[in-house]
């Protein structure tokens, strides 16, 4: 596919089989965000519902499709995740400069900011990150996120 390099497509193929759930080299249209998030881009969900919206005849994703559907996306600068950013997002938040931030604002930034997760998403999100203090070490808690 132009534009993508062997690296990338074989991390797509990669990627594209860990949601095909049948072995058909299809997979669920359900799965396009998560997918393309787990490949490195960050869509939003507006962004994904319109990719859908001109495949509503289609249950299921070819390889290709998605593949053309990730090098859109990309092509999109604001897509592309850089934990240094969301880093030094959260540092705001860091009063003692120690790399940890309280649990408790974490999680109120994630259901009122942006695109808002539910209670429970959050709560799944940030279990195993929170220490016995209710403190989150940021940084390790960013890379793991965007590393699913």
């Amino acid at each position: 596919m132009p534009g993508l390099t062997h690296e990338i497509i074989a991390e797509i193929r990669e990627v594209f089989s860990l949601y095909d759930d049948r072995g058909d080299n299809h997979i669920p249209k359900h799965y396009l965000g998560e997918a393309v998030r787990a490949l490195g881009l960050n869509p939003t969900e507006k962004e994904i519902r319109s990719f859908l919206s001109d495949l509503q005849r289609v249950e299921r994703l070819s390889i290709e499709q998605f593949q053309v559907i990730f090098e859109r996306l990309s092509r999109q600068k604001d897509n592309v995740v850089y934990p240094e950013e969301f880093i030094d997002a959260l540092r705001v938040f860091d009063k003692d400069g120690n790399g940890l931030i309280p649990a408790t604002e974490l999680r109120h930034l994630l259901t009122t900011l942006g695109e808002r997760m539910t209670d429970d998403e959050v709560e799944q999100l940030i279990g195993d990150f929170e220490d016995k203090k209710g403190m989150v070490t940021y940084e390790d808690f960013v890379k793991a996120v965007l590393q699913r």
